[in-house]
């Protein structure tokens, strides 16, 4: 049967019809409680996470045996630098991960997974992620927001017992939904999935498919025609699961990057390849829906891995500034270095504390974690990198030579260097720092949208204004006078977090309540100020989503000392770091403030406009340009491949 024709120009976008698209993807609905939420609304709601939640003891210690083989299997099978040097995982260690079961850690045992817990999948990842970080993103992506997780959500009861049981043991899934010209703007996605009798017929080219170079089986976002008799389905973007080994389908590269060298990230073409219709995952047009809920929880795996940089960092740090002297003493003992130090002890201590808490969340599903979830991601990614790049630092010329080098002239052989570049994709990957600002910003203000969301739609009625009007003014006759006082301006409140011989950290408690309703005034006020154009205030969002963020971070880092406290766990020192990380982080917040009203937002924008209409080119002068010719943009117009297959199934 020949394949119909499809089409291969891209879609065109307003703005407004690209915004329309990534809102109806959304979770409309919040049927849980969340924490992150409330703190944005200004309510500190600490009953939510405090007693700090924990996971069953048999969750425990199938967990705690799976971690013991894994680090047995890292520190004698896993040789990080081979890693560096080839560019390439060794196919045998692959093949030992999938005897170890590790591919299948978070499918259930009844599809032959190992069935671990959020907490204990993300404890693995920083695990395998320490040996070298581009185990940790292949094992993340197989099971985060590859084939696993959505079937896991989404799937049907035959395509659980068809593909679960091969993603557990032997096959690796990729996600595949970046196009060469599309990025966070969906809307315009180009590959084609047109219904054909029993088949879809797939047409694209997708980019950056972490995995799809060594994939069995690919996860493919792609546009579905509404049906134009409308006998079919009502089209979209849509997901399907994919042969990787279908006909048509071609890795055409492998994409090399600054870090993570032994990812296996290609380039994928799709040429009129028939996918049975039994392999989409859901209805056509829920697509983007099921790609960002899997998200919800799959953006955890990326923290756990900074959770583990830190950890890395610290040891280093701790080691090295000890033996080092300068000027008669270890440089740990100099206070421009020891503070290096304090912010990266006190900072991994929090992350951790996050990622516990939000993977534990995950686990019981009493919460919506959304929010959590994207603030975890948002402040690991770019904490991390804070605390690599002051590693290099403290490693002075060390830092910047690479660990190869160091073992050459016989010193020991620190990958400083490399995990700073193995970090900064992290600030990018599964949504950059910027549009994670976005999205949090959506989330946390939707409250407001709610009720008053049509008082500044231009395209709303005067009698739909009229009716959000009156919403608005009941919403928020109930809401404004709760940000007034709370429990943070009474000296006793938070008492349990100030026990004898402990540091105070109720005080800090106080501090997050208080502010989170300083946080919740200054939103409205930007609200009521800025109405429709606050979208487009997108520094303004920024600073009041890493308000948040670090408020989230300080309330982990407080419920984690006191639960290590009541299970005589370390508590004296867990005491002591989540104060210095609520002091370091306070200073933050407040900096943060004052960059709300005060700052060069304004001025930017007028720069950016004169750079971008060519005003400053004279200040380019007096340089050449080492780019080599070609397109900003590949072309990824849908078509036969003119390229060789780099697929390399790994058996």
């Amino acid at each position: 049967m020949s394949a119909p024709t499809t089409p291969s120009s891209r879609p065109t976008v307003t703005e407004r019809e690209a915004r329309q698209v990534a809102e109806a993807a959304r979770e409309q609905d919040w049927r849980k409680p969340s924490f992150a939420k409330e703190l944005f609304l200004g309510r500190f709601r600490l009953d939510l996470i405090h007693p700090h939640p924990l996971p069953a003891d048999q969750d425990v210690q199938r967990g705690e045996e799976f971690l013991a083989k894994l680090r047995d299997f890292c520190e004698t099978k896993i040789d990080g630098a081979v890693i560096e040097r080839d560019a390439r995982i060794p196919d045998e260690v692959i093949t030992g991960l999938k005897e170890l079961g590790a591919f299948g850690m978070k499918i259930d045992t009844k599809y032959g997974g190992l069935g671990l817990t959020q907490v204990y999948y993300n404890k693995a990842l920083a695990l395998v992620g320490s040996a070298n970080p581009a185990i940790g993103a292949l094992l993340s992506a197989h099971q985060s927001i590859g084939v696993p997780q959505p079937l896991k959500m989404f799937g049907t009861q035959e395509q659980k017992d068809t593909f679960l049981p091969r993603c557990a043991r032997t096959d690796i899934s990729a996600f595949l939904l970046t196009e060469p010209d599309v990025g966070s703007d969906p809307a315009r996605l180009a590959t084609t999935a047109v219904r054909d009798g029993d088949d879809y017929v797939l047409d694209g080219v997708k980019l950056w498919t972490t995995n799809g170079v060594v994939a069995d089986l690919l996860v493919v976002m792609a546009r579905v025609p509404k049906s134009a008799d409308g006998t079919g389905g009502k089209g979209g973007i849509t997901a399907f699961v994919v042969e990787a080994a279908s006909e048509g389908v071609t890795v055409e590269n492998r994409n090399a990057f600054m870090g993570l060298r032994g990812l296996e990230n290609g380039v994928t073409r799709f040429h009129r390849v028939r996918v049975p219709a039994a392999n989409r995952i859901g209805p056509e047009g829920a697509g983007l829906k099921i790609a960002l809920t899997t998200l919800n929880t799959g953006r955890l795996s990326l923290p756990a891995m900074c959770v583990g940089a830190g950890k890395w960092c610290l040891k280093i740090a701790r080691e090295w500034s000890a033996v080092r002297e300068q000027w008669g003493k270890p440089v740990a003992l100099h206070e421009a270095v020891g503070a290096k130090i304090s912010f990266i002890a006190a900072t991994t201590f929090a992350l951790e504390a996050v990622l516990d808490l939000s993977s534990q969340m995950a686990d019981e599903d009493r919460n919506d974690i959304r929010i959590e979830a994207a603030l975890a991601k948002l402040y690991g990614s770019e904490m991390a990198w804070l605390m690599a790049d002051e590693l290099v630092q403290i490693r002075g010329g060390r830092g910047f030579e690479t660990a190869a080098s160091l073992e050459a002239r016989g010193e020991r052989a620190v990958p400083a260097e490399q995990l700073l570049r193995d970090l900064r994709i992290n600030r990018i990957f599964e949504g950059s720092t910027e549009i994670m600002h976005l999205l949090i910003a959506r989330e946390a203000v939707d409250a407001h949208l709610s009720v008053a969301g049509d008082l500044i739609d231009p395209d709303k009625r005067l009698s739909d204004k009229a009716r959000a009007g009156a919403q608005a003014g009941v919403f928020y006759a109930k809401w404004l006078p709760k940000l007034i006082a709370g429990p943070g301006q009474l000296p006793r409140s938070y008492a349990d977090f100030h026990p004898p011989g402990h540091r105070d950290l109720s005080g800090h408690l106080r501090y997050v309540e208080r502010t989170a309703r300083k946080l919740a005034r200054s939103t409205f006020y930007a609200m009521s100020r800025w109405q429709g154009r606050m979208e487009t205030k997108q520094g303004f969002l920024g600073r009041i989503v890493d308000i948040g963020a670090e408020l989230f971070a300080m309330s982990a880092a407080c419920v984690r000392a006191e639960h290590l406290r009541a299970e005589g766990d370390h508590g004296r020192e867990a005491y002591q770091l989540a104060d210095a990380f609520c002091r370091q982080a306070r200073i933050r917040v407040e900096e943060l403030f004052a960059r709300l009203w005060t700052n060069t937002d304004d001025t930017d924008r007028k720069v950016v406009k004169g750079v971008l209409g060519g005003a400053y080119e004279w200040l380019e002068q007096g340089i050449v340009d080492p780019s080599g010719e070609g397109p900003w943009i590949a072309d990824a117009t849908p078509g036969e491949t003119r390229r060789a297959n780099v697929h390399r199934p790994i058996r």
